[in-house]
């Protein structure tokens, strides 16, 4: 057994395992998840439109490449939709600044630097690549990787372009109640 095959392992695990999990937060509303319908709608309060669709695209990107990256299979495809959907998620959260203390990209961006080290280092022996000895074809690998960065370059501009979300209404002062001008009067 490889150490760099165990670490490979072991980092795909991490990585497909919560992003498929946070896809299938935003799809079906698991794990603690709010499903499509709200998910769809905060992304239409960021200015990713329509909501409905990016939001599906980032789930089935998050979920599908989630599980291609746990499994070793047809790489770097997983790895490069968990990259191309991190890129925009920084984006989103890039007025927050850097930490994820006060919602900032530090955690997409640590997803996104992740996603890239296993696109280039390759899923490893203990994988399905490497125990059937699959490997896509060059162009293939191209076109997805140009796709990804598509993808995200829509999707970042869009954010960009977009209003910041407004913040809630501050809730109005409370009505003085009646007796408030009569205090010490004998009301009757």
């Amino acid at each position: 057994m490889g150490i760099r095959d165990i670490a490979l392992l072991t980092s795909r695990a991490v990585l497909g395992g919560y992003l498929a999990a946070h896809g299938a937060q935003k799809l079906f509303g698991t794990f603690g998840g709010h499903g499509l319908e709200p998910t769809a709608a905060a992304f239409e309060r960021l200015g990713l439109r329509p909501g409905r669709v990016t939001a599906t695209a980032a789930g089935l990107s998050e979920l599908g490449g989630g599980l291609l990256t746990v499994a070793g299979l047809a790489s770097p495809v997983g790895p490069a939709a968990i990259a191309g959907t991190m890129v925009v998620a920084s984006a989103t959260h890039r007025a927050s600044g850097p930490f994820a203390a006060n919602r900032g990209y530090e955690l997409p961006a640590t997803n996104l630097a992740a996603a890239l080290a296993l696109a280039v280092a390759g899923p490893g022996r203990y994988s399905l690549d490497g125990l059937t000895g699959l490997r896509l074809h060059r162009v293939l690998v191209g076109i997805v990787a140009a796709g990804a960065v598509a993808g995200a370059a829509v999707n970042v501009a869009m954010l960009l372009r977009a209003a910041p979300p407004q913040p809630a209404p501050a809730p109005a002062p409370a009505p003085a109640s009646a007796e408030a001008g009569t205090e010490g009067a004998n009301v009757s």
